[in-house]
C-alpha cells in the first residue's frame, strides 16, 4: 500500500471558496496531474480529483459517504437521501426510484412548458428595453414554479399563502445555505445560530417544514376517503408527494412522515438552484455561438412543424441541442464540485492510495477542462459528444450529476426540464451576450455568476414558434 503523497508548493494550501478558486484549479491540472490538497478554512482539508481512473476508484463503489460538512443540511432537508448512507439510503434510493421512471416524467414535459412561457412572457416586456438583464433570478423563478408544481401538484399562481410563504423560505434557504458554506466561523452550529442569518436559516426551516408537514396531513387525509383518492388517481399526472406516498418496499414498509418531509425537502433543494444554473449556462453558451444556436434553432423547428408545443417523443429527437447543452454541462457543471469520506481504503491505478476516513473533493468543474482527458477544453464543441466520440471516451470523463451508485437520481428529470427551457427559448428569443458583463464563475453549491448572467434578447416575432 502505497500512500498518495502530493507534492508541496502552492496547491497544499489553496481555499476552495478562494476568489477565481475555478481558473486556479484547472491551473494545477497541469502541475499535479491526477490531484492535490486543497483545504476549508485552517483544519479541513480534501485531497481533490480531476482525474477519471481516481473519479472510478472513488465513486464507482457505494460505500463512500456524504461528510460531516453536509450536515449543515440536516436542520433544513434532513436525512433525505443526499445525507443518508448505508442500508437506509439504499432502502430509500430503491423505494424513489419509480418517481424519476418516465412514465411518471413524461407529463412533466407541460408541467415545464407551463412555466416557461409564463417566464417568456415576461421576457418579452423586458427585451423591448433593448437592454441586456440578469437572466439567473428569472430562471430559479420558472424552476422553483415547476418544482412546486411537480412535488405538490401546485404552482406559483394563485397560492395560498402558506404556499406562497413556502415558496420564499425554500429561496431564502437556498442562498442561506450557500452563504453559510462560504464562511468558515458559521460552520460552528453555536455561532451560526446566534446570528442574523443563524436566526433567518431557523425561521425558514420551520416555515419549509410546516408546509411539508402540513401538505402531507392533508394529502394523506384525502387518500383515506374514497372519492378524493378516485380525484386524485385520476389526475392528468401524479407528483412527487403521490409517488412517495405510495412507495413501499418487499415488506411493504412505507416511508415514516420524517422520512418523506427529508426527501421532499431534498427534491426541492438539489432540483432548484442545479437547474436554474444549468439553464442559465447552456442559455449563455448558445448566446456566445449564434451557429450553434440557430442550428438548435431550426432542429427545434423541423421537429415541431406546425405544432407550438413540445410532446415526450420530441426530447429523443432534439439530438444537436442535446449535444449543445451537454457541452455547456461540460464547461459549467450546474455542480462543480463534490465531497465524499472514505469508508473502506482505496487504491488507484497508479498505485497509489488513501486509508478510511481520508475526505475526497471531486473537482468536476476541473476535470471537465482538463487537458489530458479533452483536446483543446475551453472550446465549445459539441461534436465532443456524438455518437462516434463518446463511445471512446472514459465512463468518469464527463459526469455533470456526479458518478456511481449515488449519482443524481433527478438527472433524467433535470435533463428533461433543460431541454425543454432551453427549445421554448430559442423558438421565442434570439440570445447574444453583453461584451460589457460578461459573467464570472463563481463555486458555491451550484455554480453561479460573480455578476449575473446577462444577454441581449431579440425576440423573434409571431410564429417563431413554427
Amino acid at each position: 500500500m502505497i500512500p498518495l503523497m502530493i507534492p508541496k508548493g502552492e496547491a497544499r494550501k489553496s481555499r476552495i471558496q478562494q476568489t477565481g478558486s475555478l481558473d486556479k484549479v484547472v491551473s494545477w491540472t497541469h502541475q499535479f496531474p491526477y490531484a492535490h490538497q486543497l483545504w476549508l478554512g485552517q483544519f479541513l482539508g480534501f485531497l481533490n480529483i480531476y482525474d477519471p481512473d481516481y473519479a472510478k476508484a472513488v465513486y464507482s463503489r457505494g460505500d463512500p459517504k456524504a461528510p460531516d460538512l453536509y450536515d449543515f443540511f440536516l436542520q433544513w432537508i434532513g436525512k433525505g437521501l443526499l445525507i443518508l448512507q448505508g442500508p437506509k439510503w439504499f432502502q430509500h434510493r430503491k423505494l424513489l426510484t419509480p418517481g424519476f421512471h418516465y412514465d411518471v416524467l413524461k407529463p412533466y414535459v407541460g408541467v415545464f412548458a407551463e412555466s416557461t412561457r409564463v417566464m417568456l412572457d415576461k421576457w418579452e416586456k423586458k427585451a423591448r428595453e433593448q437592454k441586456s438583464f440578469d437572466i439567473f433570478c428569472d430562471v430559479g423563478h420558472m424552476a422553483l414554479d415547476s418544482l412546486m408544481k411537480c412535488t405538490f401538484g401546485k404552482g406559483t399562481s394563485g397560492l395560498k399563502d402558506r404556499d406562497s410563504n413556502y415558496y420564499l423560505a425554500v429561496s431564502e434557504l437556498t442562498l442561506l445555505m450557500q452563504q453559510r458554506i462560504d464562511s468558515f466561523q458559521y460552520h460552528n452550529d453555536f455561532i451560526y445560530f446566534l446570528t442574523p442569518h443563524g436566526r433567518r436559516f431557523l425561521r425558514a426551516c420551520k416555515v419549509a417544514h410546516d408546509h411539508t408537514d402540513q401538505v402531507v396531513r392533508e394529502r394523506k387525509a384525502a387518500l383515506q376517503d374514497e372519492k378524493e383518492r378516485e380525484k386524485i388517481q385520476r389526475k392528468r399526472h401524479l407528483d412527487f408527494l403521490d409517488i412517495l406516498l405510495g412507495a413501499r418496499d418487499e415488506e411493504g414498509i412505507k416511508l415514516s412522515d420524517e422520512d418523506l418531509r427529508a426527501e421532499v425537502n431534498t427534491f426541492m433543494f438539489a432540483g432548484h438552484d442545479t437547474t436554474t444554473s444549468a439553464i442559465s449556462w447552456v442559455l449563455y453558451c448558445l448566446s456566445l455561438y449564434p451557429e450553434h444556436q440557430q442550428r438548435c434553432r431550426e432542429e427545434i423547428q423541423e421537429i415541431l412543424g406546425d405544432r407550438d408545443s413540445l410532446k415526450w417523443d420530441d426530447l429523443a429527437e432534439l439530438t444537436y441541442l442535446t449535444m449543445c447543452i451537454k457541452e455547456s454541462f461540460r464547461l459549467y457543471p450546474p455542480v462543480p464540485q463534490v465531497y465524499r469520506q472514505l469508508n473502506k481504503p482505496v487504491y488507484f491505478v497508479d498505485g497509489r492510495s488513501l486509508p478510511a476516513g481520508s475526505l475526497i473533493s471531486l473537482h468536476i468543474y476541473a476535470l471537465h477542462r482538463n487537458s489530458t482527458v479533452w483536446p483543446d477544453p475551453e472550446v465549445f464543441d459539441p461534436l465532443r459528444f456524438s455518437p462516434e466520440n463518446v463511445a471512446g471516451r472514459h465512463s468518469f470523463a464527463f459526469i455533470p450529476f456526479s458518478a456511481g451508485p449515488r449519482n443524481c437520481i433527478g438527472q433524467q428529470f433535470a435533463m428533461n426540464e433543460v431541454k425543454v427551457v432551453t427549445a421554448l427559448c430559442l423558438l421565442r428569443f434570439e440570445f447574444s451576450p453583453d461584451p460589457s458583463r460578461l459573467p464570472i464563475p463563481m463555486p458555491q453549491l451550484v455554480l453561479r455568476s460573480k455578476n449575473g448572467i446577462h444577454l441581449h434578447l431579440k425576440p423573434l416575432g409571431p410564429g417563431s414558434e413554427k
